[in-house]
């Protein structure tokens, strides 16, 4: 995809404050600091539009994101953080699972994991959850500028095996600093959006407004 316009819309707490334009949705998921700001720049091409931070656990709305008026990215509080609140951490899990569960505009979950490290406990039950609701969702293993190119194929088959990657679910390998696996996975969001025909995954594939951090 051809990004010409993309801007932030808002930080939601609820389905009173979720777009009502009825555009296909595509969430991101993650532990805290995996960098899915960094990805969505890159995917959109800007440099700041999705404000990246280096304390973990900043993100606590849907943080909604269109692009050329056709889609949205939504940032979701990322998972796994520990200095959060028991209390704040279960606040935002119903909030993400209510929206995971019941979003008829949602159309694909990226859950995205760390290339570099085998996934944790939590990607690995945060993909399980996303399958027993019967989600659509695309692995994306980021960071793949910090792994050098001889090991990548050694670590996709980490998380694949870690995940028990279902068959039909792609597996894109990814740079946010490089642009690495860009274009491929645009090729899966519009498929899964309706903007362009596609086929079935084959699996393992090789001045800004102010907003939201994750």
């Amino acid at each position: 995809m051809k990004v010409t316009k993309a801007e932030f819309i808002i930080s939601a707490v609820g389905p009173n404050q979720y777009p009502e334009d009825a555009l296909p949705e595509i969430a991101l998921a993650g532990r805290s600091n995996v960098g899915k700001s960094s990805l969505i720049n890159r995917m959109i091409n800007r440099k700041n539009l999705a404000r990246t931070s280096s304390t973990p656990g900043k993100t606590q709305h849907l943080n909604y994101y269109r692009v050329n008026d056709q889609l949205y990215f939504v940032d979701v509080p990322g998972y796994g953080y520990a200095k959060v609140s028991k209390s704040q951490r279960e606040v935002w899990g119903k909030m993400i699972e209510k929206y995971l569960q019941e979003r008829e505009t949602l159309k694909l979950v990226l859950q995205i994991i760390d290339l570099r490290h085998p996934p944790t406990k939590d990607d690995e039950l945060m993909y399980d959850w996303l399958k027993a609701y019967e989600l659509p969702v695309c692995v994306v293993a980021t960071k793949a500028d910090k792994v050098p190119k001889s090991r990548w194929q050694k670590h996709l088959k980490i998380i694949k095996e870690a995940l028990v990657l279902r068959a039909g679910d792609p597996l894109i390998l990814f740079s946010s600093e490089e642009g690495i696996g860009k274009d491929e996975l645009w090729a899966q969001i519009e498929r899964y959006a309706g903007l362009t025909e596609g086929t079935e995954a084959t699996g393992l594939e090789a001045s800004d407004t102010e907003n939201g951090e994750s």
